[in-house]
Parts: structure tokens; C-alpha cells; sequence
């Protein structure tokens, strides 16, 4: 299953091992069967503290569990986990071998200490880069308390199970047989969810933290660069990371980003996150901003209050809070999301395979979500609002070769039509001769651009007609000691390199509004 060169670093992985385990198959005489046969096998082989079992009965054929001795550790996977799910099945064998997580004892003390028992299914898709955060955070989570289930499920391999539970996106999570959450979540963000007195403490916490020098809202790529720029002139910094990568989190693939020939959101983000830590910035993860209040109104200092209540205080603050998907705002939208309304093409995409969908939106984006559907599913229709679609020439050649693509342009995209528990239609208007129609499709692929993340700010720091914060050549807003960078202001051009090169400017020019200001921190 594993080829030469994944097998060697496998291989290499599991010499960290410490402690022996069990792989319990569950097999039938499918193919399916057959492939995770042949890849437990590989894995078997390639430690003696490894030990396969092919006398597994559980009702979900092919998958297996993982089984330390002493233990009773309730971790299984209903998959093939190759993809990128492979460092996630890396991950659960190393941890369940005794190799420590990186995680802090803190975290790992939490997880134990949760009180009841939990029974949790997770479906995911092996092309789904937003999985393997919300599958690893489980997969520890079961490996540290053994009062916590999880099962790990491939939508494509069990899409009968996937349509009787009506899962339209990925990764979707149940809990006790119920709806618990869709889309990327951390061990932090799911002990937060199941822990309901967590954010009081946190908020607690974050009140008695003294005064930033510097304080960034925000942990994308202008975010992180602001950070480290403004912790290199060795001041006090913080920054509020309720994402790391934010929307960049969401792109599969980069391939413009000078120097790196080739990277993915994920692997970026990550990379962005290991930057800030190394120096010496106070990283306040999962917290977002509510409200800013200016210096002369607060006595002084900037502050920023939090959703959790918290509020922070800071002599000079940078907003660098991104974007996030453009809604059609159009009927019955809102009530079938992740139930057929969908934005990531590389997430769901499988979940539609042999069905006829649809991608609103004629962009670049728009148009490389149709042409990797097309690969996919049985039929894509193309909605562009305008007369002609704004992708790039290249890109668009390519989606006309496509047989099994139709484009509709000057269409006005009007109610997406459901029948009470998944979409069943979209509606949409000819601006040409104003006629009405209806296709059927099963998923809805909304890819028409983002909107600034600064609805928090209304009011306080001026707002361009788009909503986005109004900056000058520095990075400066209209309220002293107030700076912004990347996809949430009026700078052009949305690009990860764009946004970086902004946050750097931003600190530099919060760091020489400091040294003209005197007021400590």
C-alpha cells in the first residue's frame, strides 16, 4: 500500500514507539477489505511492539482499532487513512505506541479530567485538508481518556451510512448519536465546546494580564508577520490567534507565494504559527475580538474587549482579522449550509461523487472548484452573475474542455430550494430576458469572493463602502495607535504575500508610533 519512500518514513516514525499495541481489523472479502489489510500488514512489519489482529467484528467492515496493552484505549478507524489522513494514522500510532503529543500537560490534564463518557463519530474525506486537525484533536482526546470513543469515518467508503445521516460536509462530528460540529476544530476549540466553564476561566485569566506594547487582533499571514516584527524590537507583544492561517487555512494549493514553488494553506499556516513562537509573543489562541475603544476614551490605553467578556489593553494595536466566504444572501442559503450549500470544493466535493452540483461564481476561484468537481461528480453547472466570466483565460479554456460542465453566465442565482433536511434545487433568473428557472442539483458550491471580518469595528475605526478598514500608506487608521493590515482594509490585491509584507509595515510603523509616544505599558 505504502510506497518506497512513505513506507521508509514510517518506518522511521515507529522506532519512537515504547510500548506495545494491537491493530484489531475488522475485515469483509471486499476490496476495500483487502487494501487495509494489505497496508496494516505493511505496518505490523515494521515494529515488534506492533501486533495485528484480523478477528475484529465490528459492524462498520473494513476498519480497525488501535489497542495499547493495559489500556482501554476506544480509538477506531472506519478507513483507509492515506491522503491527509496519513499523518493523522502516523500520529495515532505513534501516540498510542507511548510517543508523547506535543501538546501541553495543561491540555493533556483537561482532557483527562473531562467528566462523563462521550461516543464520538467523525466523517471526514481523505482529499479534505480541513480533517486531520478536527481527526487528530479526537484521536488524542480518545488516547488520553478512556471514557472518550471515537471513530474515525471515510465518507466516500461508508456514502450509504453518509446519506442516511444526511452529512452534506467534512469534517461533521456526532457526539452520542447527535449533531456536535462541522468544520476544522482543535483540542482547544473542542474542550472548550464540551468544557462550559472555559471561557469564564479564560476570560478571568485575561483580565489580569498587564498592558501590551503592541497587541495584534488576528493570526494570519498579516497577523503573524506584525507579531513577529513588532516581538523582534523586543516589546511587550500579544496577539488574539483564534486561527492561525485564517482564511489560508482553506487553500489547498499556493503556488504564488515567492520562493516556495509549491506549499498548501495547512502546511503554511503551521509554519507561520512555529515563526511567532519562536520569539517572545504572548499567543492567546481561540479568542475573538468584540470591541475596541480608543485611547482618549479609555483612559490612555487602547483596549480590546473579547467575546468571552475578557479585555485587554494595549498602547498600540494592529487589526489584521481577514476574511471570510461571500454569502449569495439569497433564501433558503443560511438553513441548508453544510447540508448541501457548501464553500470548500476540496472538502466536500467527495461527498457529491456521481451527483450533479453547482459553483456560484466565475472568478479564478469559481472556476478551479468547477474544474476539480468536474473530476468528481457526475455534472457541474458554472453560475456567473456577470455577462462574461472574470478567471483567468488559462483556466477557463480548461473548464470548456470539460464535457460534463455547463457555464451559465448573466445569472442571477435567487433561492436555494431544500426539502426540509438537504438542498434540492437552486433558483435563478436570466438578467438577460428576466425568465426564471430551476436546476437540481445536490450541493451548492458558493465561491464569489470574501468579506472583511470588521464588523466589530463599526463605529470606532472608519469603513470604506466594502467594509473594509481605511488605511493610509503606514497602516494607519483614522483612530491614533490604531493600525490594520491584510484582506480586512482598503489595501488591493488580496494575496498571502500582500497580506505579509503589509503586517510587517503595520508593526514598523506601530513600533515608530511608539518610541514618539510615551505613554508605558
Amino acid at each position: 500500500m505504502l510506497d518506497q519512500q512513505l513506507a521508509a518514513q514510517l518506518k522511521a516514525y515507529l522506532e519512537r514507539v515504547t510500548q506495545p499495541f494491537e491493530l484489531v481489523a475488522s475485515l469483509d472479502e471486499g476490496k476495500s477489505s483487502t487494501e487495509l489489510r494489505s497496508l496494516l500488514e505493511q505496518i505490523a512489519g515494521m515494529s515488534d511492539k506492533i501486533t495485528l489482529r484480523t478477528d475484529g467484528n465490528d459492524a462498520r467492515k473494513p476498519s480497525f482499532s488501535l489497542q495499547r496493552q493495559g489500556t482501554d484505549t476506544q480509538l477506531r478507524f472506519a478507513a483507509i487513512p492515506l491522503g491527509h489522513e496519513f499523518t493523522s494514522l502516523v500520529l495515532a500510532l505513534l501516540w498510542t505506541g507511548g510517543h508523547p503529543p506535543k501538546e501541553s500537560e495543561e491540555t493533556l490534564q483537561a482532557i483527562r479530567d473531562l467528566p462523563g463518557e462521550y461516543n464520538f463519530e467523525v466523517y471526514m474525506s481523505l482529499s479534505c485538508h480541513s480533517c486531520p486537525d478536527t481527526v487528530q484533536a479526537l484521536t488524542l482526546m480518545a488516547i488520553q481518556n478512556p471514557n472518550i470513543k471515537v471513530t474515525i469515518i471515510d465518507g466516500a467508503l461508508y456514502q450509504k451510512e453518509v446519506e442516511e445521516r444526511q452529512i452534506m460536509g467534512v469534517p461533521t462530528v456526532h457526539l452520542n448519536g447527535e449533531m456536535f460540529a462541522n468544520g476544522r476544530m482543535t483540542v482547544e476549540e473542542l474542550l472548550a465546546k464540551l468544557d462550559t466553564g472555559a471561557a469564564a476561566r479564560d476570560a478571568a485569566k485575561l483580565n489580569q494580564k498587564a498592558p501590551f506594547d503592541v497587541l495584534v487582533v488576528g493570526s494570519g499571514p498579516a497577523g503573524a508577520a506584525a507579531a513577529i516584527y513588532a516581538a523582534r524590537k523586543g516589546i511587550r507583544t500579544g496577539i488574539l490567534a483564534e486561527r492561525f492561517g485564517g482564511q489560508m487555512m482553506d487553500t489547498l494549493s499556493i503556488e504564488n507565494f515567492i520562493s516556495v514553488q509549491e506549499t498548501e494553506g495547512p502546511k503554511l499556516s503551521a509554519a507561520l504559527e512555529a515563526h511567532v513562537r519562536q520569539y517572545d509573543v504572548d499567543v492567546m489562541a481561540l479568542q475573538r475580538a468584540a470591541a475596541i475603544k480608543p485611547a482618549e476614551q479609555a483612559g490612555g490605553l487602547i483596549e480590546v474587549t473579547l467575546e468571552n467578556g475578557a479585555v485587554l489593553k494595549s498602547r498600540a494595536v494592529i487589526l489584521a482579522t481577514g476574511a471570510r466566504w461571500r454569502e449569495m444572501n439569497i433564501p433558503g442559503e443560511s438553513e441548508y449550509k453544510t447540508k448541501g450549500v457548501a464553500f470548500c470544493p476540496h472538502c466536500d466535493g467527495p461527498l457529491f461523487k456521481g451527483k450533479k452540483v453547482a459553483v456560484v461564481g466565475g472568478g479564478n476561484s469559481g472556476v478551479e472548484a468547477a474544474i476539480d468537481l468536474a473530476g468528481i461528480v457526475e455534472h457541474v453547472t458554472l453560475f456567473e452573475f456577470m455577462p462574461e466570466m472574470k478567471a483567468d483565460a488559462v483556466l477557463q479554456d480548461k473548464l470548456r474542455s470539460l464535457k460534463n460542465v455547463d457555464i451559465l453566465t448573466n445569472a442571477q442565482t435567487t433561492e436555494v430550494i431544500g426539502d426540509g433536511t438537504k438542498v434540492a434545487g437552486l433558483r435563478y433568473k436570466d438578467r438577460a430576458s428576466n425568465e426564471e428557472h430551476q436546476l437540481d442539483p445536490a450541493g451548492i458550491f458558493v465561491q464569489i469572493g470574501l468579506l472583511p471580518n470588521t464588523d466589530f469595528v463599526k463605529g470606532t475605526v472608519e469603513l470604506s463602502k466594502f467594509g473594509e478598514i481605511v488605511v493610509d500608506a503606514r497602516g494607519a487608521t483614522n483612530v491614533p495607535g490604531v493600525f490594520a493590515a491584510g484582506d480586512c482594509t482598503t489595501v488591493p490585491y488580496k494575496q498571502i504575500i500582500i497580506s505579509m509584507g503589509e503586517g510587517a509595515k503595520a508593526s514598523l510603523s506601530a513600533f515608530d508610533y511608539l518610541i514618539r509616544n510615551s505613554t508605558p505599558a
